[in-house]
């Protein structure tokens, strides 16, 4: 399976992301996605971020077989316990069980106004969900250690 990487450098090697200050969806870990379209639109997330003017994806092979056998926690949906776990990292407090890889909706910037306003207590979790789910939402694959990074393959580099 192809899986893809946005961002503002090529990278062949990739290592688990630890940002200061910032808590993503699924926690610590290589973000990646089988969604081309998703990736181009990361890249300029981070070129505005970064204030580069580079916006390169990465391209992986993901080698399921050797999935077999490490931990994996997969979201079919926007659903409430998918719901429970994004807010629980965003916020830094979620303390369930770690996990080699995680796949699942991305709650990307099309859809963190609706999650804000799920954190402020404005919308209920049926409401949040309901609203969620108008939305098309790109999946992502989070690889949280080293023995999960191993069962992804650099093939090459497209640059936007």
């Amino acid at each position: 399976m192809e899986l893809f990487h946005g961002s503002d450098v090529e990278v062949k090697e990739p290592k688990i992301l630890s940002l200061s200050g910032r808590t993503p969806d699924f926690g610590f870990g290589f973000y990646t996605t089988s969604a081309r379209q998703q990736a181009g639109e990361f890249t300029g997330i981070v070129n505005r971020r970064n204030g580069t003017n580079a916006r390169i994806i990465s391209v992986y092979d993901f080698d399921e077989q050797k999935a077999n056998g490490l931990s994996l926690c997969k979201f079919d949906a926007a659903n409430e316990a998918w719901l429970e776990f994004v807010v629980a990292n965003r916020r830094g407090t979620y303390r369930g069980d770690k996990y080699d890889i995680i796949i699942g909706p991305v709650a990307n910037d099309n859809v963190f106004r609706t999650l804000l306003l799920f954190e402020r207590g404005i919308l209920n979790v049926q409401r949040t969900i309901e609203e969620l789910n108008t939305r098309r939402l790109f999946d992502q694959y989070v690889f949280s250690n080293e023995r999960a990074l191993r069962t992804l393959k650099y093939m090459h580099t497209i640059v936007l």
